[in-house]
């Protein structure tokens, strides 16, 4: 068989996988379907892209599991015209998928090389509803806030307040927090007027520290 045919074969079992572990977002289920997830990995990696759990890319980082990729879009309720901030681009795989959900991305990764790779490699796949910066994700992004919704692929240990402010009233914040570096629970936080939020537990997570000035200081133990 060619790879093409088992990447194909690969990429429905994978979807197949999705919609048995619940998710249920037909839109959501489009984008992780028209998305190629192997042109977000290296060519090393790209026969295991459509295995259900994390890739090591560069800088030592990884991109994440597909089913955690899904759930965390369905988590933030996307409407079509949404405008959605990502904290922790990596390969920008999951910055492609969002572009198929809504009009308008915004990612910030901490690493310069990540960025660098994930604008060409979104650019390439013709993702030009993406913009890319690199700088400290705990800040936001607050130069085009406020967000209908933000989310955050590294675990928190405890909800940067700055992301808080930059959301719109009614917006969602879905991040995985706690003071344990090695387990989180993922949350949905809404802010609900200026100076209230609701906050919704959804999950037991594991993500790498998300570090900066309104996270952990180093990525080391």
């Amino acid at each position: 068989m060619s790879r093409e045919h088992n990447l194909r074969k690969d990429k429905q079992e994978f979807l197949d996988t999705l919609v048995r572990r619940g998710i249920k977002d037909q839109r959501v289920l489009d984008a992780m379907k028209g998305v190629p997830r192997e042109a977000f990995v290296g060519p090393d990696q790209a026969e295991s892209a459509y295995d259900d759990r994390p890739l090591q890319i560069e800088e030592g980082q990884t991109i994440s599991q597909p089913y955690i990729v899904a759930l965390m879009t369905e988590a933030m309720q996307l409407k079509p015209n949404d405008t959605v901030l990502e904290i922790g681009t990596g390969s920008g795989y999951a910055a492609a998928v969002l572009s198929r959900v809504v009009k308008k991305v915004f990612t910030v990764e901490r690493h310069q090389l990540l960025a660098n790779l994930a604008q060409e490699r979104l650019a390439k796949q013709g993702y030009n509803n993406v913009k890319v910066l690199c700088g400290d994700g705990t800040l936001g992004w607050p130069e085009h806030s406020p967000f209908d919704a933000i989310v955050v692929t590294a675990g928190a240990p405890s909800v940067p307040q700055a992301l808080v402010r930059q959301l719109a009233i009614g917006g969602r914040l879905v991040i995985p927090a706690g003071s344990d570096r090695h387990q989180q629970q993922l949350l949905r936080i809404t802010r609900t007027s200026e100076e209230k939020t609701e906050t919704e537990k959804l999950s037991d997570v594991r993500f790498v520290p998300l570090v900066g000035e309104e996270g952990w200081h180093t990525g080391r133990e």
